[in-house]
């Protein structure tokens, strides 16, 4: 009897970045040259959370300002770019650890925030970002037009 695993999520950026992966990896065992997909790592994220704001630190040593991306919506953080591969001159690898090339990592907040206020400081190879909470209980009076 045969078993398929089934997995449910509201991430389709997960399912996707699965999808590829397992595609890549069907190919390299057919030829280990041959890749389908750009490779995604994923950095690793902290998040912190005050009651009046959210932190986000994520550990990208290596990655330069200008290849550094991070978007914001309401209730979603994206932080992607890529990380190059030092010039190795006329050597090669003994053991490659450290993940190169395009990264990505997208982040549902658990409440919505002020976009205005978002603040990224990269330093010492870690980016924090800084978001300030929309308060939940804010009541907002909506003006009625007449005709």
């Amino acid at each position: 009897m045969s078993f398929i695993k089934v997995r449910f999520t509201d991430d389709i950026v997960d399912i996707n970045s699965e999808l590829r992966k397992s595609i890549d990896e069907m190919f390299s065992l057919v030829n280990s040259t041959f890749t389908v997909f750009q490779n995604v790592w994923r950095p690793q994220v902290d998040i912190y959370e005050s009651p009046d704001e959210i932190m986000i630190v994520t550990d990208i040593a290596g990655v330069k300002t200008e290849d550094l991306y991070v978007e914001v919506h309401r209730r979603v953080l994206r932080i992607y770019g890529k990380r190059e591969k030092p010039a190795a001159g006329n050597t090669r690898y003994r053991l490659a650890e450290i993940p190169y090339g395009y990264f990505e990592r997208n982040l549902s907040l658990p409440l919505p925030i002020n976009t205005e206020s978002v603040t990224a400081v990269y330093a010492d190879g870690l980016l924090q970002i800084r978001m300030e909470k929309l308060p939940m209980n804010r009541v907002r009076k909506i003006p009625i037009q007449s005709d």
